[in-house]
């Protein structure tokens, strides 16, 4: 054991449907010192949370897995789990494929070759039946018939136990059926009996490994976009040496700091700072970015993205598990880990699901072997088979198991291809039900680079307010820093020394120089600092309706002037915010500008409700009075100042540009300062979720039909019996059908790559 990890994440192997699931949850959540445990089907592994004051206990989770009849391992690299499913995939394309081999003459045999006779006593039609069913039930079943003693060792019941207890009734009756001539001991029953059921229990077997093949690919299908992701980072790093010589590195190595150089047609193997070159770069793998983007000296670079015309020297930033391609990576994962809330209702539903379509078996074999004298030619007894062997076989929990975490693995590995990050499950169930939209301004409808417009001076000079304004504006990451810096650095390279300096939190920015209290910042600053505007404001007013933003610059109780900095729309501002309106959103400014400032951006793009004024501690009260109306609200914020409201939204999305990729606080993360981007994730939120409820759909009303036709409920009628090898095809269909309706989200495109 070792000091204790908030979680730790196993590779789970045998696990087949919903119930596995289940059984495996419960399993671990008996350890002691387990707190929580998240158990994902598709990508067959499990995540668990340990209480507080414990520690971690691989071994204990290992044998109570491996006793439950399940496989736990520690959790290899990604590589190495795609190469490992693909060796498994494999194994089971040949596995189905020679399950077929005997499987396919069994029904010939039984079904179409006329009776070769009888050899002391037994059909030889049976016999040669019963010798191809053997192998298969013996060798190419044993997976489930050991699957099933385990389950029912540990208390469980899952879909091993419906196939073993399926194709071993088939195939033990049928056995007794055949060497009755040879055991006189046996009942009557036996020898009236004038069918055998070798080929259904070799078809069962045969079909349920052909469908968890077919199963299989699918499911690899559907990782592709997470593994696509994985591969984007290169495995080493040309690292440039003092003499100019170049080191080839494995980036686990490489420290930040470090420069590489990476030629034309290279990935960027680490995110950096470009300090020698220019070139166009493909972002299309990281952010879908359609067109290149021109990189030059000083620009920030992306892990993952691929130079185009020329080589870069670049100065690593991170080291290579803390790059934008990691945390994508981390995102998508920790999000196909998630459980959606309609899923946990499913879940509880395939908990009990086994037992009951075991009592619904249970009950046919009692009707039809009490209550009824048969039809036909076949007897009571053999009905009674017939229905228990279809029954077991045809109802499955696999498609139940799987309707959410394919649809959610398929889904946001697609929305990670084109930068768009999913990380709250919940919030991706709430997409489609959104009614409003609330948008913050500056960085989310503006480009949030900001240029000074105007400096109005009441006392001192342009040169004073600058530089007070720069000196208390360094080292802030607020896009209104950047362009007073850029103004600052075209007047002079004088910035006075400011002491104390200190972030008023949705006002501004304080500091003492000289004894002197200097600031910058609106209006609730300035009368903070004493500071009284009501000799200005018609001024004020005049230099607000033009729509810009004011930063007040002040000095002991004099207010030396304002500096006017002006913000463009986004190109996609517009478009995107008549998608909303098309979808009947009701849309809704939130902004700690100024009115004039807000109003005049609203009118610019179309937005009727505006709230402008508003403290970043009050954005989220907002928020929370709209959905106390009844409106489920999605936030789009820039990450930053709006963490609160991102919080408290419905849908939380963060505008990050890859800077804030792992912000807390956001369910959705943006890689592109898109606008358009953040109505697309809405957009695959809803499709996803459809998805879901499809595949759900499907499952349910699969079972609600197949099981009662299983169990003869029109045979009086029509005389007809779900044939066994029928209701095994059915069942491995079912799920398979699932997972290829999620890969249909493959093709989805973000409206804005469509434009």
């Amino acid at each position: 054991m070792r000091p204790m990890t908030s979680e730790a994440t196993y590779r789970i192997e045998g696990m087949t449907c919903a119930a596995c699931v289940a059984s495996v949850d419960s399993i671990i959540t008996r350890i002691d010192g387990v707190e929580h445990v998240r158990v994902n089907l598709a990508l067959e592994k499990a995540v668990v949370r340990w209480k507080e004051g414990t520690h971690q206990n691989d071994d204990a989770v290992h044998r109570a897995v491996n006793q439950g009849g399940f496989s736990a391992q520690s959790m290899p690299t990604p590589q190495q789990i795609r190469k490992g499913r693909e060796r498994v995939v494999h194994q089971q394309g040949t596995t189905a494929g020679l399950a077929l081999l005997f499987a396919i003459p069994t029904l010939i045999v039984s079904m179409f070759l006329s009776e070769l006779g009888s050899s002391n006593g037994l059909n030889s039609n049976w016999l040669i039946a019963f010798i191809l069913t053997l192998p298969v039930y013996t060798y190419f079943g044993q997976q489930f018939h050991i699957g099933a003693w385990k389950a029912l060792r540990n208390g469980r019941a899952n879909m091993d136990v419906l196939v073993h207890l399926g194709t071993s009734t088939a195939f033990i009756w049928s056995a007794l059926v055949l060497f009755e001539p040879l055991l006189p001991f046996l009942p009557d029953l036996f020898a009236k009996t004038e069918h055998v059921y070798f080929d259904g229990a070799s078809l069962i077997i045969a079909f349920i490994l052909l469908g968890n093949y077919l199963e299989g690919k699918a499911k690899l299908q559907a990782t592709d976009s997470i593994f696509s992701l994985m591969n984007l980072q290169p495995k080493t790093a040309n690292v440039l040496r003092e003499d100019g010589k170049v080191d080839i590195t494995p980036v686990e190595e490489i420290e930040p700091g470090t420069t590489i150089l990476v030629k034309t047609g290279q990935t960027v193997p680490l995110d950096g700072e470009v300090v020698d070159g220019s070139a166009l770069m493909d972002m299309s793998m990281m952010t879908g970015e359609t067109y290149p983007v021109r990189v030059n000296v000083g620009d920030e670079v992306v892990g993952g993205t691929i130079l185009i015309d020329a080589s870069l020297t670049i100065s690593t930033t991170q080291p290579y598990h803390q790059t934008v391609l990691s945390n994508v990576i981390k995102l998508v994962d920790e999000a196909q880990m998630g459980k959606a809330p309609i899923q946990r209702h499913v879940d509880r539903i395939a908990s009990i699901f086994v037992p009951i379509v075991i009592v619904c078996a249970l009950t046919s074999v009692i009707y039809w072997s009490v209550f009824s004298n048969g039809f036909g030619s076949r007897s009571g007894g053999d009905v009674a088979v017939l229905a228990l062997v279809s029954t077991l076989v045809i109802a499955c929990p696999c498609a139940l198991g799987l309707a959410t975490p394919t649809a959610l693995m398929v889904g946001t590995g697609v929305g990670a291809r084109y930068g768009l990050l999913i990380k709250g499950i919940e919030a991706l169930e709430q997409s489609h039900a959104t009614t409003t939209l609330v948008l913050d301004k500056t960085g989310t409808l503006t480009t949030g680079k900001p240029k000074v417009s105007h400096i109005e001076f009441l006392e001192g000079e342009v040169r004073e307010i600058l530089g007070i304004a720069a000196s208390l504006e360094h080292g802030s990451t607020h896009p209104l820093a950047d362009a007073i810096a850029v103004a600052w650095s075209n007047v002079t390279n004088e910035r006075p020394e400011i002491n104390n300096i200190e972030n008023v939190g949705g006002m501004g920015i304080t500091g003492i120089i000289e004894d002197d209290v200097v600031a910058i910042g609106n209006e609730p600053l300035m009368q903070k600092c004493n500071i009284d505007l009501t000799p200005y404001q018609e001024r004020i007013r005049t230099a607000a309706a033009k729509g810009v933003t004011l930063s007040f610059v002040s000095r002991g109780e004099h207010l030396l002037g304002w500096i006017e900095v002006t913000d463009r729309l986004r190109p996609s501002t517009k478009k995107a915010l008549t998608y909303a309106k098309q979808n009947q959103l009701e849309v809704i400014m939130l902004t700690g500008d100024r009115i004039e400032a807000a109003q005049q951006i609203a009118k610019e793009c179309g937005i009727e409700e505006v709230v402008a004024g508003v403290r970043p501690d009050k954005k989220a009260a907002f928020i929370a009075s709209l959905k106390e109306q009844g409106k489920c609200v999605a936030m789009i914020g820039d990450g930053v100042n709006d963490a609160a409201a991102l919080a408290t939204a419905d849908v939380g999305i963060a505008m990050g540009g890859g800077s804030d990729i792992a912000l807390d606080s956001a369910d959705i993360v943006l890689l592109r300062n898109d606008l358009m981007d953040a109505m697309s994730a809405l957009e695959l939120g809803r499709i996803t979720v459809k998805k879901i409820r499809t595949n759900l759909g499907w499952a349910f009303v699969y079972n609600i039909i197949g099981i009662p036709l299983a169990m003869g409920l029109l045979f009086p009628w029509t005389g007809w019996l779900l044939p066994p090898a029928f209701a095994a095809a059915a069942m491995s269909l079912s799920s398979v059908s699932v997972v290829m309706n999620s890969l249909t989200l493959k093709w989805w495109r973000p409206r804005a790559m469509d434009a």
